[in-house]
This record gives C-alpha cells, structure tokens and sequence, in this order.
C-alpha cells in the first residue's frame, strides 16, 4: 500500500490573532492536494483558535508535548490537553528544542512514548548538524535518536519521521536531492532491521530544511520522501504550492 503524501507547516514562534486568521483563511479557500495530509502547528497559545476556524479536513498539532500528566509542570501542556482541545498532532524532538533547550535523546523518546499512549500522532524530528555532517555521523546521529524512541515504543503507526538536517533549517541551504534521499533510505533500512518490515513500508518519512515551492517538486519524487515539515514557507501562500507538489 502506497504511504499517504504528509505535508506538515511548523510556524514555530511566529503569527498574530491576525496573521494566524490569514493563513487559516487562504488555507480554507484554497485547492489542496485531497491525498495528501496536511498538519499545521502554530504557537500554543493560537491553538484552539487555529482548530476552531480551520476546514476538518487539515490536522493540528502541537509545537511540543510534556511527558508527565498534568500537574505542578509550570508553562507545560499535557497530552491530556492536546486530546481536550481536539489536537491530533504534536512536534517532537526539533533540532531548535534540543539544541537551544538541550533535550537529549532520552528526554524526547519519553515524551514521543507519553504522545502515543495518550492517543496523540507525533511527527517525530530527528538530523544532524553541519560538524557531525563533515565527520560523516550523519546516519550514526539519525538512528541513535530513532533507537531512543524504540526502546520505549513497540508501535510506530501514530509516527512520522521528519529528517531535518540542522545544517540545512532556516538557513537557506537545501540538503540535496541525492543527499536528502540518501538519509531518508537509511532511515528506512533502519526501520526494516530494528523494528518490521511493516514499520519500514509503512512509516512515512519526510524531509524538513528550508523546502520552498523551487524545490519540493524534486524532493517528492525522490521513493524514501514522503513529504515535508515546512518552516519559514509555512506563513506564506507558498505553503499551497509545497503541499499539492505531489500532483
């Protein structure tokens, strides 16, 4: 069975009441791709604004979940809450929240297992940075944050691997075609031997790192991509053209 195209727009910390009601409203207007899955994450605060106005048929997600139920956990979000609110998704383990707020491995594995048990898809986020890139770690670095998340999940059907290469998000430099493929396939060849060949045929893998509308069209032809997570694109009306690039 052939894996459903996923295109996911984190708008990490940025929008208004008002920019946030523009995107929902040309995301609501416009012609998108009807076999793809399209997930948006705004900023907590916008979330149930974001769900309350968007069309049913585009997904929510959170930029982050915690691993504890709630409690004493000052400025966290439960997965009680996501469930709560009707936010189906959540981001973990972006190269932004491990680098700035140094959540390692474990940390992220923890909160990917606390997502899942609760009910929560996570698109999962895992690359390298431009050091380990040059020392060739780039694949060692991968699988060491996949390995995490298997040593405490046995099902990976509620998870997306987005293949982010730090080097390449936000800075305007685009991993290669060759290059992106390349780390998508290892990923699946990972999955293949460490957990199932269901888990490897089935889990969609997908490429984040500065993709605009000039380069996607490429990268989705490329047979380990499965879409993207869209950064900077994501606020604009770009972020149409990425998700029907698939057509």
């Amino acid at each position: 069975m052939a894996r459903q195209f996923f295109v996911g727009g984190n708008f990490k910390m940025n929008g208004s009441v008002e920019t946030i009601k523009k995107i929902i409203s040309y995301l609501n207007e416009a012609k998108l791709d009807p076999k793809t899955e399209v997930v948006i994450a705004p900023p907590s605060l916008y979330l149930l604004l974001t769900r309350e106005h968007l069309n049913s048929g585009i997904e929510v997600a959170a930029q982050n979940v915690f691993d504890k139920p709630n409690g004493a956990f000052t400025g966290e979000i439960s997965v009680d809450q996501l469930r709560d609110s009707n936010i189906t998704w959540t981001l973990l383990g972006h190269s932004e929240r491990r680098v700035i707020l140094q959540e390692d491995n474990t940390f992220v594995a923890s909160k990917t297992k606390a997502a899942i048990d609760g009910g929560i898809n996570v698109i999962f986020c895992c690359g390298e940075s431009l050091e380990q890139r040059e020392s060739n770690q780039t694949i060692e670095v991968v699988t060491a944050q996949l390995q995490a998340v298997k040593e405490k999940i046995s099902d990976w059907s509620k998870i997306v691997v987005a293949y982010e290469p730090i080097w390449a998000i936000g800075t305007g430099k685009v991993a290669s075609t060759e290059q992106a493929q390349e780390v998508h396939a290892a990923l699946r060849a990972w999955l293949k031997k460490e957990v199932s060949d269901k888990a490897a045929e089935e889990t969609r893998i997908i490429y984040g790192g500065s993709v605009s509308e000039k380069n996607c069209k490429e990268l989705s032809k490329q047979p380990d991509i499965d879409g993207f997570l869209v950064g900077g694109a994501s606020l604009k009306p770009a972020f149409v053209d990425i998700i029907n690039s698939h057509l």
